[in-house]
């Protein structure tokens, strides 16, 4: 899954509130082009990483690294134009190429294709969903940043001690739990890009894409669980 910190967007609030409407419907939309675009990539490089499925599996680790200081790396140049699009298409490129392994698995199942295409659509369904309530609705889910925070730790802890246990209801578990609370997510990154919250559209794109990303390889794992022959 690609859990990753969520509050690095989060710097000097205070001026975001002097932006015009004009500025921030501009903010919006050069936003939701950089996460279509992203989805692209990502899509992009989970094609080319499919046949590769075992050397990324064997180079995991390094591929990880690699991932993480691409991240790490987008922070660093977000405001530079040119050079920050370079970095985050090249993350999310390798978030596509490092889902590949799960991907040729799953397409190596009986009905494989199958469960890949539905994990894809149901994704896009939940997150045009939330998107629209969180347009629509009248609560406000901004200040929820903490208490998701902690959700995604309890995750990841549970998922790192299911790495010792392996078992198949944990693993259920989960992928139920990721995708309850990066739908949740969805809703509270909508509204900050909304609000004009976010630094850059870098910033609110690639929220928006690890939201999507996490959703589909939890329902992509909960989907091969069950439509497995074991």
């Amino acid at each position: 899954m690609g859990l990753y910190d969520r509050d690095y967007a989060r710097e000097n609030l205070a001026g975001y509130g002097q932006r015009s409407e004009t500025k921030i419907v501009s903010f919006v939309k050069e936003t939701y082009k950089l996460f279509a675009a992203s989805l692209m990539a990502g899509a992009a490089g989970a094609y080319v990483g499919v046949p590769l499925a075992a050397t990324i599996q064997a180079w995991f680790i390094p591929l990880i690294i690699l991932e993480f200081a691409l991240l790490f790396g987008l922070f660093a140049v977000k405001r530079k134009p040119g050079i920050n699009l370079i970095v985050m298409f090249s993350f999310v490129f390798m978030t596509g190429l490092m889902t590949a392994p799960l991907l040729a698995y799953t397409l190596g199942m009986s009905g494989g294709a199958s469960i890949v295409g539905n994990a894809f659509a149901m994704t896009s369904v939940i997150v045009a969903g939330m998107s629209y309530f969180a347009v629509k609705t009248k609560a406000d889910l901004t200040s929820y940043g903490k208490p998701l925070m902690i959700a995604l730790f309890v995750i990841i802890g549970f998922s790192i001690i299911n790495l010792f246990l392996g078992s198949p209801l944990m693993s259920v578990i989960i992928s139920a739990a990721v995708v309850f609370v990066f739908s949740i997510m969805v809703v509270y990154d909508t509204q900050n890009i909304m609000n004009g919250a976010y630094e850059t559209p870098i910033d609110g794109a690639i929220a928006l894409y690890l939201d999507f990303l996490n959703i589909f390889t939890a329902l992509l794992q909960l989907l091969g669980i069950f439509g497995g022959d074991d």
